[in-house]
């Protein structure tokens, strides 16, 4: 079993930047493909980028606009999520999640980190 905890969240205004970063601990990161979701009060949790376990591949939300940027370092057993511009409403939890090479979905959550962005 993989644990996830993320970290980095924190209140900012209109315009900043946070950083989060998801350390695995239980499992070695590399043996994953990495997201990162977010969920708004009264929202689904919605996927926000995603990469595959080696970074050859990465997606993003239509809503990010070239604005967020998902790396990962295996070694450290660290993914992040390098959010600029931020705008209100990226204003949710933020949860990083992990996939296994025969899961067809995201199965591991970390607890999530707040983000909160003030106009």
């Amino acid at each position: 079993q993989v644990q996830l905890v993320e970290s980095g969240g924190g209140s900012v205004q209109a315009g900043g930047s946070l950083r989060l970063s998801c350390v695995a601990s239980g499992r070695p990161l590399a043996s994953y493909a990495m997201g990162w979701f977010r969920q708004a009060p009264g929202k689904d949790r919605e996927s926000v980028a995603t990469i595959t376990w080696n970074g050859g591949s990465k997606y993003y939300a239509d809503y990010v606009k070239g604005r967020f940027a998902i790396s990962r370092d295996n070694a450290k057993n660290t993914a992040y999520l390098q959010m600029n511009t931020l705008k209100p409403d990226d204003t949710a939890v933020y949860y990083c999640g992990a996939r296994g090479a025969f899961d067809s979905d995201y199965g591991y959550w970390g607890q999530g980190t707040q983000v909160t962005v003030s106009s």
